[in-house]
């Protein structure tokens, strides 16, 4: 196997490993505090990999960086997330006070309609990325972008 692909694919594969195991683990009754940790850390995960890709449109463009950031968006984004938003976790405290509003829990549609947003965009990020073209990945990366901030505007407290 191509040594510069098994680079890309490890840490792909890590991620994936790990959202699989914290989607299982949201479906397994667990405490509302664990729970919002747990999303807490992947959607900061996520917006580590986001301002790499940032830096990266914005400063000298490192293809495979971005491949390895998009991937781990991507992954995150199709892990089931919304299994750490359970009946339970409308308020508390994780690492940190929940941000999420209580309107979150009441309104599963948008919810849904915002979630699947996201997973298509970060899922066409991570192809994009794949073929190199940081014009094309600009773009791509302000779709996804647009998709976070929705989310945010309805359902994130600005505290």
């Amino acid at each position: 196997m191509n040594r510069r692909f098994k680079k890309l694919l490890i840490p792909t594969i890590a991620v994936s490993i790990l959202a699989t195991s914290v989607g299982v683990l949201a479906q397994q009754a667990q405490k509302p505090e664990n729970l919002i940790k747990w999303r807490q850390s992947a959607f900061q995960v996520a917006a580590w990999n986001s301002g790499r890709i940032k830096a990266a449109l914005e400063g000298k463009y490192d293809k495979d960086e971005v491949i390895k950031a998009a991937n781990t968006i991507a992954a995150i984004a199709n892990s089931g997330l919304g299994g750490l938003f359970a009946p339970g976790t409308e308020q508390g405290k994780g690492w940190h006070e929940t941000a999420a509003k209580p309107e979150l829990f009441k309104d599963p549609q948008r919810v849904g309609e915002l979630a699947g947003n996201f997973s298509k965009e970060a899922t066409e990020l991570a192809k994009v990325a794949a073929n190199g073209d940081a014009a094309a990945v600009k773009e791509q990366f302000g779709k996804l972008s647009r998709t976070c901030k929705a989310c945010h505007d309805d359902f994130k407290s600005k505290d």
